[in-house]
């Protein structure tokens, strides 16, 4: 049987033990591998371990989010550049973190709507405190989150999706804002 990864999450890590338990006093053949994992999926409320394996391939299958994994320790790290209202309080010195939180300010701008060099320094104004708007539009610009206009009048935030640490990052800086 090859390796699958198989994510078994249990709800309820009481009634988990107490059925397996129950499985395992009940059972009196010999302890096989795959007997061990029809129990472990029946203990998690599925029929046997085929039942599991079935149904998380299908969960896959209709995921339409992207599965990938959030890298918690730079969104902390960036989290950290911002109080305790969302405010981001100093420019990050490392690059990566300066891509991540520069994502917050992105979603910080109207969708579809051109903005003055006035009208989109006012809004990024309101997300740091360091009075440094141009070099937010600077960087948004060269990370290609906004559009600029040759002449610099006109901004438009360029529609894609952030990556998963820039989206949970923009999430608690928002709750922050909130509270």
């Amino acid at each position: 049987m090859s390796k699958q990864i198989i994510p078994l999450v249990a709800d309820d890590i009481s009634q988990f033990s107490r059925s397996l338990t129950k499985q395992v006093l009940q059972n009196d053949a010999p302890l096989t591998h795959v007997r061990m994992l029809n129990m472990l999926a029946k203990a998690n409320g599925f029929r046997n371990f085929q039942h599991m394996r079935a149904a998380h391939k299908s969960r896959e299958r209709l995921d339409d989010v992207q599965t990938s994994t959030v890298d918690f320790k730079l969104v902390e790290r960036c989290l950290n550049q911002f109080d305790e209202h969302g405010v981001l309080i100093r420019w990050p010195s490392k690059n990566l973190v300066q891509r991540t939180c520069i994502w917050v300010f992105w979603a910080m701008l109207p969708k579809g709507r051109n903005l003055t060099e006035r009208q989109i320094s006012v809004l990024l104004n309101e997300g740091h405190s360091f009075s440094d708007p141009a070099t937010l539009r600077r960087v948004m610009v060269g990370y290609q989150l906004v559009s600029r206009s040759k002449d610099g009048a006109a901004y438009l935030r360029i529609e894609q999706t952030p990556p998963p640490e820039a989206i949970e990052l923009i999430a608690r800086v928002k709750a922050r804002r909130q509270e």
